[in-house]
């Protein structure tokens, strides 16, 4: 069972370390997992088959976490600096 970053929140929005905010968009994940295999420490798929955000988000590094929120097919992952603009999508 994978180790959510946050029970209550397991799609975020999450802090990080590095002052970004990663969230995932459960409502428009699919499931197809791409994130999951470009930054498996930060994203993983729950029992309704959405990505995640795992206790270790904070391992990968902003570009593996950039790059993986990239290939979501379906543009479900935000991501925010420490200002709170978004990143990504642009």
């Amino acid at each position: 069972m994978p180790q959510w970053k946050d029970d209550a929140k397991p799609h975020g929005p999450i802090k990080m370390n590095n002052g970004w905010t990663v969230e995932v968009d459960a409502n428009v994940c699919i499931g197809a997992a791409p994130c999951t295999a470009m930054a498996p420490k930060t994203f993983a798929l729950n029992d309704d088959g959405k990505a995640g955000i795992l206790t270790t988000v904070s391992e990968d590094d902003k570009e593996t976490i950039l790059n993986a929120a990239r290939s979501c097919p379906v543009a479900a992952i935000i991501i925010k600096d420490e200002t709170g603009k978004v990143i990504f999508p642009e």
